[in-house]
């Protein structure tokens, strides 16, 4: 393998990016996405870029959409030479970073195009068009986007790539579109992206454009344990594409964990395959990728047998979710309070039993205000509890977004007491679970952090009839894998998983059709199960 010495001014380069990256909190870089790529990590894209061109294509017109500082002009300069690089443009919206880029990069040729590249790629202006991309796009994430700007990138997506974007698409989904319609047919790109995309709905769109639209040559997963951006918190997948359209034959080499020269895994994807598959981080097959679906879709699922909806978002649990011992104190009329349980790093039983009010029996016992009266009524017949929501102005909860959406602003969600919940995010390796599953004997509901189950058609039938099958009930959800569970759910940064309403739905359910082949004659076609 060839080696790199750190030239003095890329020591340089990172140097101004520590200090600049030192200047901002990270949760404004984390709003901004600026998370910038390790010098080692450039050079390898580079490599593996350079390896697929060859010697054959001496003019490069290289191209960054997301500059920075420049890390991966500093690895293309190392791997490609100066020599071979007849052009190359960055573009960046932090002037800072521009400057930065400008000053460093002044005497390779480098053009620094300071400004927002959706704009900038869009407009008659715009720099010619590259052959190679090296890139690692902004991860700002859509909440971070406005209605407007989302409307804009939508609208500009079609128009340039003919892709409908999901409002749900992070920012990295709309640089990836436009800059391979920027770029020349034939060029080779290679983009550091976050790899939720792989697991999620919202990823279709993408998903469907790397295997109908270009020749997607490799995509490699780094092990969700090796966070490749400490502070960004999120698993990382490279991929490298060819802007063509495939061919009827190909197959995508997929690998993961290791280095990209060196992975701990392999596995060529034919695309007829690839194109059938929800979930792409289940490849490849190994033992320390431990993601793996069971349910194909056509079997039984969670979702035949239980309503899987998301628990309360209360707006503020500091505020909204009290102590009940407190709330007494306080002269809360109790008509107005609900049990809920505590967050689930507190619960460490997966089975709860209830005293003779509906309230866990565990300690301490939690309650959620939740009063449908119109605030007048509330100030003139519950004076205490009118006191302890005036108290809300001082501590800024009512500047909240789902206060302001709510009327009254106290009242929650309508949710039934669920006779079983799922934690809905967790860690675990192997078989260990993920996710818990937590038999709710109480009237307790849960918040956002819970995933709640409710029985429902032949199921809910069987247990009025037998309730005590709700022991063997749990009994059966503890024995999901937890391979499936991981399969179903998705993985960030860290090893941390998740699992959302919609993937729960699809975990094989054959088990309870095997005790209870009774309850086959219910389960339906697969369409909206869920919440």
């Amino acid at each position: 393998m060839i080696a790199y010495q750190t030239t003095p001014i890329e020591s340089r380069r990172q140097a101004i990016q520590a200090d600049i990256d030192g200047r901002k909190s990270a949760a404004e870089r984390n709003r901004l996405g600026q998370f910038a790529t390790p010098n080692a990590l450039a050079i390898e894209i580079a490599r593996y870029v350079e390896s697929l061109i060859g010697q054959g294509q001496d003019r490069i017109r290289f191209a960054d959409p997301s500059i920075g500082s420049g890390s991966f002009f500093s690895a293309a300069l190392a791997v490609f030479g100066p020599k071979r690089i007849a052009t190359a443009v960055g573009i960046e919206l932090d002037p800072v970073f521009a400057d930065c880029a400008r000053s460093l990069w002044a005497d390779t040729g480098l053009e620094i195009v300071q400004g927002d590249f959706t704009q900038v790629v869009a407009s008659g202006s715009r720099p010619p068009a590259p052959n190679v991309i090296l890139a690692n796009p902004p991860y700002v994430r859509h909440h971070h986007m406005n209605r407007e700007c989302k409307e804009r990138l939508q609208s500009l997506a079609f128009k340039m790539a003919g892709v409908e974007v999901s409002g749900l698409a992070g920012l990295y989904v709309y640089f990836l579109l436009l800059a391979t319609a920027w770029m020349e047919e034939g060029g080779i790109a290679a983009w550091l992206i976050p790899s939720e995309f792989m697991d999620v709905n919202y990823g279709a769109a993408l998903k469907d454009f790397l295997t109908n639209r270009v020749t997607l040559i490799r995509a490699h997963r780094f092990d969700p344990d090796d966070v490749q951006f400490g502070d960004a918190l999120v698993s990382s997948v490279v991929l490298v594409f060819r802007n063509t359209p495939p061919a009827n034959a190909h197959a995508v080499e997929f690998t993961f964990g290791g280095t990209l020269a060196e992975p701990n895994a392999r596995d060529l994807i034919p695309l007829e395959r690839l194109r059938d598959s929800r979930k792409w981080t289940a490849y490849p097959s190994h033992t320390k990728n431990d993601r793996h679906t069971i349910s194909d879709g056509k079997g039984p699922t969670l979702g035949d047998f239980f309503r899987v909806q998301r628990g309360i978002a209360t707006g503020c649990n500091k505020f909204f979710v009290i102590d009940r011992a407190d709330a007494k104190g306080r002269g809360l009329p109790g008509k107005y309070l609900r049990p809920i349980l505590p967050s689930p790093r507190h619960l460490t039983d997966t089975i709860i039993n209830t005293d003779s009010d509906g309230y866990p029996l565990i300690d301490p016992q939690l309650c959620v205000i939740d009063c449908d009266l119109p605030e007048p009524i509330v100030e003139a017949q519950y004076p205490a509890l009118w006191k302890y929501l005036q108290t809300a102005q001082s501590l800024g909860i009512m500047e909240g977004y789902l206060i302001g959406k709510r009327s009254p602003w106290y009242k929650q969600e309508r949710r039934e007491p669920p006779l079983f919940l799922c934690t809905y995010m967790g860690r675990g390796s192997n078989d260990k679970q993920p996710f818990r599953f937590i038999w709710n004997r109480s009237k307790a509901i849960g918040t956002n952090l819970y995933l709640m189950l409710h029985a429902r058609d032949g199921l809910a039938a069987m247990l009025r009839r037998h309730p005590d099958r709700a022991e063997i009930i749990h009994a059966l959800l503890g024995r999901v894998t937890g391979h499936e569970l991981r399969g179903e759910g998705r993985v960030y940064g860290g090893g941390l998983n998740k699992i959302e309403p919609s993937e729960l739905a699809r975990i094989s359910a054959i088990s309870f059709v095997d005790l209870w082949p009774e309850l086959g004659s219910n389960v339906q076609p697969q369409g909206n199960l869920f919440d």
